[in-house]
């Protein structure tokens, strides 16, 4: 565990925003970065913190990073959007269970231009198969997380390998802030988590240009550790915060969140049982 973590320090960022010099309680909760990305957690955690004094430090890695220090131990907590490698998580024994707290969906961001033609789509499908065949510049996260996972999944319901693709696909191997960075940069198509694309400040060019197929539902869970697997994992206060982000509090919260407007993410945890 501790050779893990050496390793992954220079990648990780480690974040409290409690608010307080010092909680009487600090746990670790390894998070997306779409989920740090859309500027939510600014939102949550000085509220945790005032209302459970819980220090709750955040590791901001892609989903499948994110799994990875669970199964290692070193975090007390996660909160992914991947619902097949959440379910693996628990069913292997690394996670005593999997709560839904919230949702929100993925866009395709490109070109306000948009050459492929993706504002005349009738699926996402549709959406990847024109740019396949128009092969304009497209960037993707290429980090095994959730978004990624969610954008391979797609291309093979489109017919399509992103394995045997050109010089016009962008595999940057990053977060979501930086693939959209990449996106202005390139003037380039990518597909984003909405709240990500709502909080991002360097648009250029960019325009979302396709959305609203169910297919690109986005769902949000908690799982914390299993001690079982992990003695030292802090599972009293990864269910002390469960609890919280499961109440009227956070409903509260996170329906309120909005940027211009838009909602961007909302609350869908029901009660246990």
């Amino acid at each position: 565990m501790k050779q893990l973590m050496t390793l992954l320090l220079g990648a990780l960022v480690a974040i409290s925003l409690s608010g307080k010099a010092q909680a009487a309680d600090v746990m670790r909760m390894a998070v997306t970065t779409s989920f740090h990305n859309s500027g939510l957690a600014d939102i949550l955690l000085p509220q945790i913190a005032e209302d459970l004094d819980l220090d709750v430090q955040l590791l901001v890695v892609g989903t499948g990073q994110a799994l990875r220090l669970g199964r290692a131990g070193d975090v007390d907590a996660i909160l992914v959007h991947s619902r097949a490698a959440e379910e693996a998580f628990v069913a292997e024994g690394f996670g005593t269970h999997r709560r839904e707290i919230m949702y929100n969906d993925f866009v395709f961001v490109g070109p306000d231009t948009d050459p492929a033609g993706l504002r005349e789509a009738s699926s996402a499908a549709d959406a990847l198969a024109r740019i396949a065949a128009a092969e304009p510049a497209f960037v993707s996260r290429g980090d095994d997380s959730g978004t990624h996972k969610k954008e391979l999944s797609l291309w093979a319901e489109a017919g399509q390998d992103a394995a045997s693709f050109g010089r016009w696909y962008n595999a940057v191997g990053a977060g979501m802030g930086a693939a959209l960075n990449t996106a202005a940069g390139l003037n380039a198509y990518v597909l984003s988590d909405r709240a990500s694309w709502l909080n991002f400040g360097n648009k250029a060019d960019l325009a979302l240009v396709f959305a609203g197929d169910p297919v690109l539902f986005n769902q949000y869970a908690y799982l914390p550790v299993n001690p079982a697997k992990h003695a030292h994992v802090k599972h009293d206060l990864a269910l002390k915060l469960e609890g919280w982000l499961t109440s009227d509090t956070a409903k509260g919260l996170i329906n309120g969140y909005t940027i211009g407007g838009e909602t961007l993410f909302v609350f869908n945890a029901t009660p246990e049982g």
